[in-house]
């Protein structure tokens, strides 16, 4: 039986959703919706969805960091957009982490988000030495 580990992010929101910025179980690791705020709840990049992406991913990274894996483990990436128009930025960010790797990956235009501030919120699901 495997050990479950959660990887808080501090936000005062997880204890009162009940959620973790992370969990892995053995090798597993599944990153929740992620989107560009700092850790003091500012948003980044405001109006600018290249921005936005691109220090989702940075947040994800560190997490994916602390709990022993790298974004080279990314097998499976979840871009959930408020304007599909904006795909190319989307992809431009994306690329910029994983043009090598090349994980299975679904961008999916919402009607909104937590916060009308965000343009994008990213799910990731990796898998740590998985022999490749």
């Amino acid at each position: 039986m495997s050990n479950r580990t959660n990887y808080p992010s501090g936000s005062k929101w997880e204890d009162i959703i009940g959620y973790s910025r992370a969990v892995k179980i053995g090798n597993i690791i599944e990153v929740t919706g992620t989107v560009a705020s700092d850790e003091n709840g500012n948003t980044v990049g405001k109006n600018n969805p290249y921005e936005q992406t691109k220090y989702i991913f940075q947040k994800i990274e560190k997490v994916l960091q602390q709990a022993g894996a790298s974004m080279k483990d990314v097998i499976r990436t979840r871009m959930f957009v408020t304007e599909i128009r904006n795909w190319e930025e989307y992809g431009k960010a994306h690329g910029e982490f994983f043009a090598e790797i090349k994980p299975c990956t679904t961008m999916v235009e919402v009607s909104s988000l937590i916060g009308e501030e965000y343009l994008v919120e990213i799910e990731v699901s990796a898998v740590v030495n998985a022999n490749y």
